[in-house]
């Protein structure tokens, strides 16, 4: 099981205004910017990950997740780790309290709701959230490095992988069966990728 463990935030700020809030294909709404992680293994540079969200679908899960990347409330994934990498399964981040996977925390609070199961754990590349259950979301969220149908279900998937495979493939290539790397592979920087 993907666990993650997550601290009461006392605050939260409204979400940036490009989420498309109504439903009609005439809105005059911004596509949302992708996302980057630059990403060292042992202070050497590996290289970037971008992503895309589902806002549509996700919007809550998608909104953590931005929110935790771009460093909106004031923390977030930056300087953090992929604390546990397992080859042919996934690649599993985002506690940036005690960088060992028993941390984190969301923009919501303790934990937050599975928001649905729309997505599937389809193939390689989606980005997903670990828990400790239902209804126990944070901000630890892992990667797929194959097909993982069995989390279908479980784990909300919100996202995918746009460029920077080779880098998800190198990171991957540094886990274990037991999760364990053999170098500590950092979020260096991570934020929105600009124009």
């Amino acid at each position: 099981m993907i666990l993650t463990t997550t601290l009461r935030q006392t605050r939260s700020k409204a979400f940036p205004t490009f989420i498309r809030l109504s439903s009609s294909k005439t809105s005059n709404t911004t596509t949302p910017k992708p996302l980057f992680f630059k990403v060292s293994a042992d202070g050497k540079p590996l290289g970037e990950i971008q992503f895309k969200l589902y806002h549509d679908t996700v919007p809550k899960t998608a909104k953590n997740f931005y929110e935790l990347t771009t460093g909106f409330n004031g923390y977030g994934f930056k300087g953090s780790s992929f604390h546990r990498v397992i080859p042919g399964f996934m690649l599993q981040g985002g506690d940036f309290t005690r960088h060992n996977g028993t941390g984190g925390r969301s923009i919501y609070g303790e934990r937050f709701e599975d928001e649905n199961f729309v997505h599937k754990h389809s193939k390689p590349g989606l980005l997903s959230m670990a828990n400790a259950g239902p209804d126990t979301n944070g901000s630890q969220f892992f990667i797929t490095t194959a097909t993982t149908a069995w989390l279908d279900g479980k784990h909300v998937v919100f996202g995918e992988v746009t460029k920077g495979s080779e880098v998800v493939t190198a990171i991957e290539k540094l886990g274990s069966q037991s999760g364990k790397t053999t170098k500590r592979v950092i979020i260096e920087e991570c934020g929105e990728v600009s124009d």
